[in-house]
């Protein structure tokens, strides 16, 4: 079992990895593969609408060339999907939207890629919107047909300078939550 998580903040190590590295650790403490990608200092660009995914049906993104392809093929082997933002204006990051885009159109022409896998998303927040912005990327695993992890209350944390929200009490015990179900989640899907 395999479970990748896509930080799309464009501070590397910042308040996002930090809570996405604490899901992770529940994951690794019951023996599932993990893996963390950071989106900071890589381009990712939207969808152009060129339909090539479509015409191709091979589970890549014809119209662009840059790191998205690269996501992609992770979450096509995957068996778990997270995907990490910070809050900007009250939503994800553009990296974060661009990757959504990219991955669930790429994903709507192979309905194999990320059926019933099972997805989370984590939120870095500094005071409000946390709860749209985690509703954006759960929007990718509902439309795409996949399974959604839940902790003890919304997953989010808050912090604003770097490191902070790891003085989240509340919000790191939630990240552990969020691993140990997901854990369970996918021994109960088998996959």
């Amino acid at each position: 079992m395999k479970v990748v998580a896509f930080n799309c903040s464009a501070r590397k190590d910042g308040n996002t990895a930090v809570l996405i590295e604490r899901v992770l650790d529940e994951l690794r403490a019951e023996g599932i593969e993990t893996e963390h990608v950071q989106l900071a200092g890589e381009r990712i660009q939207g969808c152009t609408a060129c339909m090539k995914c479509a015409e191709h049906k091979d589970g890549l993104c014809y119209g662009r060339k840059d790191f998205g392809n690269e996501c992609i093929i992770k979450m096509h082997d995957a068996d778990g999907i997270i995907i990490g933002s910070p809050v900007y204006f009250a939503d994800i990051t553009p990296e974060a939207k661009a990757l959504i885009d990219r991955a669930g159109y790429v994903a709507g022409h192979k309905k194999e890629m990320l059926y019933r896998k099972v997805g989370a998303g984590v939120i870095a927040v500094r005071r409000a919107g946390a709860v749209h912005a985690l509703d954006s990327i759960n929007h990718l695993f509902l439309i795409r047909q996949m399974v959604i992890a839940g902790s003890s209350y919304w997953n989010l944390g808050i912090g604003r300078e770097k490191g902070e929200v790891a003085r989240d009490e509340e919000g790191m015990r939630t990240m552990e939550n969020l691993g140990k179900n997901m854990a369970w989640l996918l021994g109960k899907l088998g996959a």
